[in-house]
């Protein structure tokens, strides 16, 4: 037997270690299962890494944030104020209304011509003489400033609200629920007309906050805080309805936590991203609410500028100065856009139900 095994062809131990195979290139479906396979991340991270992902997302992210940059600049950098008349060496320039972008009145060129530095008008002017391009700018401000404090008081409203109907459910849930359904029922336009009718009467006009919003304004907000936020109670509820009833509410409910305990860590965390696509998709409904009001004349009280404001002085002189019209609807194209591509963004990134 041993001369069998001596006689027999002796294999290199490297051929027996190396194969070729383990070398070849990996196939898209070994790619995929690396892809998968990846680090542990929370919620957070793991939609950011998402959104980050999807481009319409990241060119509505940077359009906000240009505009926002703009909001915080311009002010500082343009000589001239949103309700301030031009004047050229300290006396009214009669000449300086419904210029053209980057176009001089007769003063401002002989100024120009005498060393003086003029800044440009970016944008022209109205009819009165103001740069159009701060009250555009300063409109953009009110809008967004608009749009943020109502997508907050629908955020808090609407989250305290629907909380308490989904999680106590039965009687509280029914009537809290019909209480929504009148509140969706009321027409928004109506109202905030009567409230800035009965407002206008009650409330006092020295107010610094009435003095320099007006009546109809402050009738927007409280509009906002009354119906707007009786969808995102809705989505809060059907999601709280659906969680529950899940183990670990039941385990936190069998160990004696309090109802604003369970709700405030077990139950609102799992409904976060209903809460923030929601909120991120109201910003763009109240700012396109908020310009359509104050194009029909219901907006902020002059001389303080809305997009939608703007607008509205600029039908008059269409034929003759269409940029006046073009600037403030192409902004609020923009603003309105850039707000519902990134609602979507964020619902594609942070909804359960659309993840792969």
């Amino acid at each position: 037997m041993s001369e069998l095994t001596e006689n027999m062809p002796k294999k290199n131990p490297l051929s027996l270690q190396i194969d070729p195979k383990r070398f070849e290139p990996a196939s898209e479906d070994e790619k995929a299962q690396q892809d998968v396979m990846h680090a542990s991340t929370s919620f957070f991270r793991d939609g950011m890494r998402k959104l980050m992902k999807n481009p319409l997302a990241v060119a509505s992210i940077i359009t906000i944030v240009v505009i926002i940059l703009m909001i915080l600049i311009v002010p500082k950098v343009v000589p001239y104020g949103y309700d301030e008349i031009i004047r050229v060496n300290g006396s009214r320039d009669k000449t300086v209304t419904n210029l053209a972008p980057f176009q001089y009145s007769e003063k401002e060129q002989a100024a120009i011509a005498a060393g003086e530095t003029i800044f440009p008008h970016i944008m022209g002017t109205d009819s009165l003489g103001r740069d159009y391009f701060v009250r555009v700018v300063e409109g953009a401000k009110v809008s967004l400033s608009v749009g943020l404090f109502a997508s907050i008081l629908v955020l808090i409203i609407g989250v305290i609200y629907g909380s308490i109907s989904g999680y106590k459910g039965g009687r509280v849930d029914l009537i809290m629920m019909r209480i929504v359904d009148i509140i969706y029922s009321l027409p928004d336009v109506l109202i905030i007309i009567l409230l800035s009718v009965v407002l206008n009467q009650t409330l006092d006009p020295n107010n610094p906050i009435v003095k320099a919003l007006g009546t109809n304004m402050v009738a927007i907000f409280v509009v906002f805080g009354l119906l707007y936020w009786v969808s995102m109670a809705r989505l809060v509820r059907g999601e709280i309805l659906q969680i529950k009833n899940n183990e670990y509410i039941l385990a936190a409910q069998a160990m004696g936590g309090k109802s604003g305990h369970i709700i405030r860590t077990h139950i609102i965390p799992n409904c976060i991203s209903v809460i923030i696509i929601t909120t991120a998709l109201q910003i763009p409904s109240a700012i396109f609410t908020e310009s359509f009001l104050s194009f029909m004349g219901m907006g902020v009280q002059a001389p303080m500028p809305s997009l939608g404001s703007l607008a509205n002085s600029a039908r008059q002189g269409l034929q003759s100065y269409p940029w006046q019209l073009i600037f403030p609807a192409v902004l609020i194209v923009l603003i309105v856009l850039a707000f519902n591509l990134l609602g979507d963004g964020l619902r594609d990134a942070f909804d359960p139900k659309l993840r792969r």
